[in-house]
């Protein structure tokens, strides 16, 4: 549970750093990039507190993966990125490594 929230604050920070790219002004680009800072060091943290149960490599391929799965679906539903059938495949099969990962620990 520790290690899909810290994959979670991974995809909240890329979608701050997705907002920053795209704010007017440098308030707004500060403020996404505070937030983008606090997600980032938590989504660490979280990690740090995961591998201590979890192996290493197991827990930084899962983290990895689901920052990376979910800054795509992110990518797609909010900042309109190509859905193409190659991406998806691709990603699909990220899923599915993540998941062998997971259950041949």
């Amino acid at each position: 549970m520790v290690l899909v929230l810290a994959g979670l604050c991974e995809v909240a920070f890329t979608y701050c750093l997705g907002r920053a790219k795209s704010s007017v002004g440098p308030q707004m680009w500060w403020t996404w990039m505070s937030v983008f800072a606090v997600f980032y060091v938590l989504s660490a943290v979280l990690l740090a507190k995961a591998s201590q149960t979890l192996p290493l490599g197991t827990a930084y391929a899962v983290w990895t993966g689901i920052g990376a799965v979910g800054a795509v679906v992110v990518g797609i539903l909010v900042f309109h990125e190509s859905a193409s059938f190659w991406r998806l495949f691709f990603i699909t099969t990220l899923i599915i490594s993540i998941i062998g990962l997971k259950f041949n620990e």
